[in-house]
């Protein structure tokens, strides 16, 4: 028969004590990871949705600047018939001042000339 090695019972009593901080030791550090975690997941996911909401905005920005291209070009188009229709305008009103200058020049000489009878 082999020869048995005799542990005291007060030799298993300090080691015991060292292994049961221990293991409470790991329990707590293997919570607090847990809910460290969990914490990385719920960042993560925040992340995503905030690139997400990112990109939303990012298209109805780039939708509002075509918008306002294309508002820029008519307001543009605009501005150009107006002008054309100011020009024809005005062009109408000097005939029509001509015209009329032309008939008070009329009627004042056939006021002055007179009868001859």
């Amino acid at each position: 028969m082999a020869p048995a090695i005799a542990v005291s019972s007060a030799q298993m009593k300090p080691q015991h004590r060292h292994e049961l901080p221990a293991l409470v030791e790991h329990e707590v550090l293997q919570k607090r990871n847990e809910e460290l975690e969990r914490e990385l997941k719920r960042s993560l996911e925040r992340e995503e949705n905030m690139k997400r909401e990112l990109q939303r905005t990012w298209e109805r920005l780039r939708v509002a600047e075509e918008a306002e291209e294309r508002l820029c070009s008519q307001l543009g188009e605009l501005e150009a018939e107006s002008v054309d229709q100011a020009r024809a305008y005005r062009a109408r009103l000097m005939s029509l001042m001509e015209q009329l200058s032309a008939v008070q020049k009329l009627q004042q000489a056939s006021i002055s000339v007179p009868n001859s009878r």
